[in-house]
């Protein structure tokens, strides 16, 4: 899509927040006419709207750049015709229109919209994509507008490596991007790590490959979205009351193999994520590479004898292997404690998921153990805290659901796990169940800490349970030393709380941190 094919075109954004802000400044800045709706009418939005409504009016004066790298951006050439040229007829006398906020109604699509850009948690059955469906209006996320403004700031389009899953997205792509890194390649970890898509796109910076984490509210919304190579690591359910079914959630989760022109990367312990590449839509030559945690066969990357192999992108695969990294060089930056093991299973895979996307964009093998070597692990995913009395302290603050919390419940032994929050309509039996033999005891807090206990009963009735109801700011100290009570040296002391935080806390992140403060506490007064 051209710069003019913007100019004066009606777009609504659906969402006054972290992704429609952005969104809306950078249609401002193509010429589009914005107007943003949103449910909201708190003070929070009203100050958000006047703030963006403020903004929207003074570069509407004098075509000044709404975004990085929008046409008109400082060096960077205009031509006749383009959004801020007095002469553009989508101008009024030289200005552009401002941008418009309408707040308390997210439901009612405005009169004349050609274009919806919705925030990508806005679910699809809401009134306002109903509307937008029978007026013929197109309804895009942000990621979707991202790829459609590819190489629009006059530079080269650069291609994407794709991540999704149900857990492990962050950790794989910023593996992926260590990697790269550590080839000499011109990269960034970008999309639902937290890094605009839309900045990456369109900033100063010329990238030879991006690193993209997307989820699944994301892939719905990103119809023509064609990645190099992309990966799925794992699939269980999940937000399910936005999906709808399993069936909808993975078939959203699947969106990222279509069009891959390199490798469909998938897990080989999951069967789930191998039938979605062969539903997938794919360029003529595009391969199914596989990763696995055991010794890997033809077309995939795997572990022999501690050591990361590839079959998948030698010359002969049937016969040859190449040797990519150790084990213990995954995070070998990163502190892990004192006689820590090797990683994480579920970080082994992850790190094998990294170097199969790596090795579909020409990575050599030395790159593949530079970065892993280099890569440090994000907050409060895995991280060892402290050791007290001989008792590890590990912080797996964002295992907000059963999935990742047996991902990490399986990387220690014996564990005396601390667990609970808001459950999401998730049930705990599977998980106890694989996990109880590795359990010392339980400590249980928050909203729905009933559950895990009625889970903890029927199929670890030996293990000590202590349950804490209460929610003020003592509540995680109180859950450290019961904890510390409970565990023996040698023991590990682990937050995989398998539940989300809202109850308690504002995000994961506040819950880690209280976490980590607590047992920084337990240390200074056993010192």
């Amino acid at each position: 899509m051209s710069i003019r094919d913007w100019r004066g075109r009606q777009v609504t954004v659906a969402g006054l927040g972290v992704s429609g802000i952005p969104a809306a400044r950078v249609l401002h800045g193509l010429g589009a006419v914005v107007t943003v709706v949103d449910d909201r009418d708190d003070e929070r939005a009203r100050a958000q709207a006047a703030e963006l409504e403020s903004w929207g009016a003074a570069h509407s004066a004098s075509g000044a750049p709404d975004a990085p790298g929008a046409p008109g951006a400082p060096g960077a050439s205009r031509a006749p015709g383009d959004p801020g040229d007095p002469g553009d007829p989508g101008d009024r006398g030289g200005r552009r229109a401002g941008i418009t906020v309408r707040l308390g109604d997210g439901d009612t699509l405005p009169e004349g919209t050609e274009l919806v850009v919705t925030a990508p948690g806005w679910n699809p059955g809401k009134p306002l994509f109903a509307a937008a469906a029978e007026a013929g209006a197109e309804v895009w996320g942000d990621v979707e507008l991202a790829w459609r403004l590819r190489g629009t700031a006059g530079g080269r389009a650069a291609p994407w490596l794709a991540v999704t899953g149900t857990n492990g997205k962050t950790t794989t792509v910023r593996m992926l991007a260590s990697i790269l890194t550590a080839a000499g390649l011109k990269t960034a970890a970008v999309g639902n790590i937290g890094v605009s898509l839309l900045d990456a796109v369109l900033g100063g910076e010329e990238y030879d490959v991006l690193a993209v984490e997307l989820s699944s509210y994301q892939l719905h919304w990103a119809p023509s979205l064609r990645a190099h190579s992309a990966a799925v690591l794992n699939l269980a359910p999940d937000h399910l009351d936005w999906h709808g079914s399993m069936g909808a959630y993975a078939a959203d989760k699947g969106r990222v193999y279509e069009g891959n022109t390199v490798a469909c990367v998938y897990n080989a312990a999951d069967p789930a994520t191998e039938a979605l590449v062969r539903e997938a839509d794919v360029v003529e030559g595009c391969r199914a590479v596989g990763f696995t945690l055991g010794t890997p066969g033809p077309s995939q990357l795997g572990v022999v004898d501690g050591i990361l192999v590839d079959r998948a992108f030698v010359e002969n695969r049937q016969k040859q292997a190449q040797e990519l990294a150790e084990v213990s060089d995954i995070g070998a930056s990163s502190s892990r404690g004192p006689g820590a093991g090797p990683p994480a299973p579920h970080n082994i895979a992850n790190a094998l998921a990294a170097a199969a996307l790596a090795r579909a964009f020409g990575v050599p093998a030395a790159a593949v153990r530079d970065g892993l070597r280099a890569f440090r692990s994000d907050p409060h995913r895995i991280e060892y805290v402290d050791d007290v009395g001989g008792v590890a302290y590990v912080d797996d603050s964002k295992a907000t659901n059963t999935h990742a919390a047996e991902a990490s419940l399986a990387a220690y032994e014996p564990i005396v796990w601390i667990a609970g929050g808001l459950a999401k309509g998730a049930t705990f039996d599977e998980l106890v169940g694989k996990s109880a033999k590795r359990l010392r005891g339980a400590v249980l807090m928050g909203a729905d800490r009933a559950l895990i206990a009625e889970a903890l009963a029927r199929h670890a009735p030996e293990v000590p349970v202590v349950g804490l109801d209460r929610t003020d700011t003592g509540a995680m100290p109180a859950a450290v030393r019961e904890a510390a009570r409970l565990a023996r040296p040698g023991d590990t002391v682990l937050l995989a709380p398998a539940c989300a935080s809202m109850d308690m806390f504002a995000d994961y992140n506040k819950r880690g941190e209280a976490f980590a403060d607590a047992v920084r506490a337990l240390a200074a007064e056993r010192a």
